[in-house]
């Protein structure tokens, strides 16, 4: 059960990144750097992008639906083996005496 965990976690830490990642970029760009190497000589001289902000949204939508949708895939597992470690039996009745 602690793989499904490590498995939640995981799939957690990689939506924050997904949605925090593109505004750290941001922030640094107009602060005057780099954007972690996306435009090494800054926000004026970075004529070639490496993408439209129309399929940068798209692919950051698309990335952050399938990790969400991970998530819920493993949580679903996680509950199936949660009930099946859980299940009890009913218990046998005596045999009735005649």
């Amino acid at each position: 059960m602690w793989f499904v965990r490590v498995a939640i976690v995981l799939l957690v830490l990689a939506a924050v990144g997904i949605a925090v990642v593109p505004i750290l970029v941001m922030v640094d760009l107009l602060g005057g750097g780099t954007g972690w190497g996306l435009c090494p000589g800054g926000l004026e001289s970075c004529d070639n992008p490496y993408t439209t902000p129309f399929e940068l949204l798209v692919m950051l939508a698309v990335s952050l639906f399938v990790v969400i949708l991970a998530i819920r895939v493993v949580m679903k597992l996680a509950r199936r083996l949660q009930a099946e470690s859980f299940q009890v039996n009913a218990p046998e009745s005596p045999p009735r005496p005649e």
